[in-house]
């Protein structure tokens, strides 16, 4: 089944902005999570030059800035990255 489909204007225009910003948002997430995934990797292997984890904060703390993630939500990821950092490390 479909979903309905606004007919008042303003409702289009807001399904419109909402959908771009659903595929922008999803891109930076996603590379959030690799970002993370490499981190880890990299700490696991003995790599642990800090490039990777910094870049992994970095990437949490603009996504939270920009409103992608909640602020708590990326406190508690860098929070729980960096317990595992220090564990692997």
């Amino acid at each position: 089944m479909c979903a309905p489909v606004a007919n008042i204007k303003s409702q289009i225009k807001r399904n419109r902005q909402s959908e771009k910003r659903r595929v922008r948002n999803r891109t930076v997430r996603a590379e959030l999570r690799t970002r993370v995934k490499n981190a880890l990797a990299a700490a696991e292997a003995g790599e642990a030059t800090g490039t990777d984890a910094a870049e992994a904060m970095k990437m949490i703390d603009k996504a939270a800035a920009r409103g992608i993630i909640h602020a708590n939500t990326a406190s508690r990821r860098k929070s729980r990255l960096q317990k595992r950092l220090n564990a692997a490390g």
